[in-house]
């Protein structure tokens, strides 16, 4: 990714201006150019801010279709943060359907399956499902001991996922 201050504040103005074929415009453009630093943290804050159904999908399919895998960094980043539980969803799901390797992120990954809401939880199982080829032993167990001692496990909610994730990471 390149460091673009210029595009980041023509971006975020684009963002700000409130109208919709613009801003979607800005963003379906984005596809065509080199990524660059903070495009990603603008798109989430204001998939996490707007009611427009239409410029989400948008951003949805944006953020689907990375192609960058240094945008990686950057997509866990905003994975870390406090968003609506819609906006950490599509956020995760990105990541599996990018087809990027999130696999040196699957411990983040496990953190947001045990704090997040179900469906969310399935979407995290998913990344680390197709990460699990390139986990070490070491980096497996790490996962398996988070979800084992963590009191979430003993929710009934998750508790068949916990399960199945083990049992992935056992493999």
């Amino acid at each position: 990714m390149i460091k673009s201050e210029k595009k980041l504040i023509d971006l975020d103005t684009i963002l700000h201006k409130d109208k919709n074929i613009l801003i979607s415009e800005a963003i379906i453009s984005l596809r065509d150019e080199q990524p660059f630093e903070g495009a990603i943290g603008l798109l989430t804050a204001y998939y996490n801010e707007t009611e427009d159904i239409t410029i989400k999908k948008i951003i949805e399919d944006f953020m689907n279709d990375l192609k960058d895998q240094s945008a990686c960094k950057e997509v866990i980043n905003e994975i870390r943060k406090e968003w609506k539980n819609e906006t950490t969803s599509m956020l995760i799901s990105s990541c599996w359907q990018s087809g990027l390797d999130y696999s040196e992120y699957s411990l983040d990954m496990a953190k947001v399956f045990l704090r997040a809401d179900y469906v969310t939880a399935i979407e995290c199982l998913t990344v680390i499902e197709e990460s699990a080829r390139e986990l070490s032993e070491g980096e497996k167990n790490e996962i398996a001991r988070l979800l084992q001692e963590n009191p979430v496990a003993a929710a009934k909610e998750k508790r068949e996922l916990i399960f199945e994730l083990l049992s992935i990471l056992d493999r």
